[in-house]
């Protein structure tokens, strides 16, 4: 595993100089980072299952259920706590902002404190397991860094395969779940730094490798949940022309606040309670805790997924839908896209629980050429414009095949003028 991602590093170090992002991701359209997107938040359900699942193997009928009231409540109060700005008159802006900013670290603390008030403290629970000393958690290394310099010759060269997927699947991932948390509703200004996270990543990832550690892509800082706690309503001039005077209006809009000290603060507090003295303070949280923010992450992800406003149509009696652009004919495209969409999303999920999981990066690539090649042979091309867009600028494949037919006419067109003149 050390080579793997130390394979892994030297790959996105490679990416970032190549500037990998702009003749990469260019390409990818809202179908495939939906797609992404909706299997992360699956992913994080199956995962708060499966903690559940392990308390239910290990503690007590009584703790087992309070460990499920645990993690439904933590994800409950989160939730109601992330929607405090809209509680206007209560309290003041500036404390319904903090409710709303830090409504999973509270929600977290709260049910870490819980489980030891009153007759709840006699419960055996499952809690995260932490080291008690400043020493490699496996019995068997008495030295931090990994030996990888034993390794024969051919399987260094053989590691490179696994090294070429987990990078596959690290720059996917940090690259459509960047674009999802800078999407048009987050009204970001500044330019995102893709390179730069792209070399970032690469040398955490091959440091993993030597400290023999799990690879950690940690995207906190880059989910959609971290910029939905940064949006705020501020003004913004618009100069509107009426009656040929130009006059300046003042509108308020949802915007992101754009600032480096959340993402700073979150590093700052992981390497502080990976340091021994504050583990022990870590290893009070219950797991249960853990399987409600798992919960919590999937339904902010998936609450702003346009997948489940489109499964909502499917629900939706055809004559209280509103009207469609025009050109779509009607709901029945966009309905078969939706389902097609959920579909790839099932199976590409059932994949990661196989032997297969390692390539499941490579589905979901493959999703981009299905998308432009293909799928505009079966839908019809208004309605992919309606429901599908490029991830990373402005306009749909089906703009630019419009302009480019409209440049190859032009050009034949203009051909015989010349000639003429």
């Amino acid at each position: 595993m050390a080579w793997s991602l130390i394979h892994a590093g030297w790959m996105h170090l490679i990416l970032a100089l190549l500037n990998a992002h702009d003749w990469t991701m260019r390409y990818v359209t809202t179908f495939s980072t939906e797609v992404f997107s909706l299997l992360n938040s699956i992913i994080y359900f199956h995962k708060a299952v499966q903690e559940l699942q392990r308390a239910h193997d290990n503690l007590s009928v009584a703790a087992f259920l309070y460990a499920v009231i645990g993690a439904i409540g933590t994800m409950l109060l989160a939730i109601a706590l992330s929607t405090a700005e809209k509680w206007k008159p209560l309290f003041h802006r500036y404390i319904r902002m903090g409710l709303a900013e830090y409504a999973a670290a509270i929600s977290i603390i709260i049910f870490i404190g819980m489980p030891h008030v009153g007759e709840l403290a006699s419960l055996d629970r499952s809690t995260l397991h932490v080291s008690t000393s400043f020493r490699p958690s496996d019995p068997e290394r008495s030295v931090f860094f990994v030996q990888f310099w034993h390794l024969p010759v051919s399987w260094v060269f053989a590691t490179m395969i696994p090294g070429f997927i987990i990078t596959v699947l690290f720059f996917f991932d940090h690259e459509v779940s960047s674009i999802i948390c800078t999407i048009d509703r987050y009204g970001t200004k500044k330019p995102g730094g893709f390179a730069w996270d792209i070399v970032l990543l690469g040398m955490t990832t091959a440091l993993c490798g030597i400290l023999g550690i799990p690879p950690a892509n940690g995207l906190l800082p880059q989910a959609p949940l971290h910029s939905e706690s940064l949006m705020h309503t501020e003004k913004e001039e618009i100069l509107i022309s009426l009656d040929g005077e130009e006059k300046i209006e003042f509108r308020d809009t949802r915007r992101v606040h754009e600032q480096r000290w959340s993402a700073f603060l979150h590093a700052g507090a992981i390497l502080v309670f990976v340091s021994p003295p504050f583990q022990h303070v870590l290893g009070l949280t219950p797991t249960s805790v853990l399987a409600g923010l798992f919960m919590f992450m999937g339904e902010q992800s998936l609450s702003v997924n346009p997948i489940l406003f489109r499964f909502f149509y499917l629900l939706t009696p055809p004559s209280e839908l509103s009207p469609l652009p025009l050109g779509v004919q009607s709901y029945g495209g966009v309905h078969v896209y939706t389902v097609i969409q959920i579909v790839v999303t099932i199976v590409i999920f059932v994949v990661t629980l196989t032997q297969a999981a390692p390539a499941f990066p490579i589905l979901v690539i493959l999703l981009v050429p299905i998308r432009l090649l293909l799928m505009n042979r079966f839908w019809a091309r208004e309605t992919l414009r309606f429901v599908d867009s490029w991830a990373c600028r402005k306009g749909t494949p089906e703009d630019d095949n419009d302009l480019l037919a409209s440049g190859v006419d032009e050009k034949s067109t203009s051909r015989p003028r010349l000639q003429e003149a």
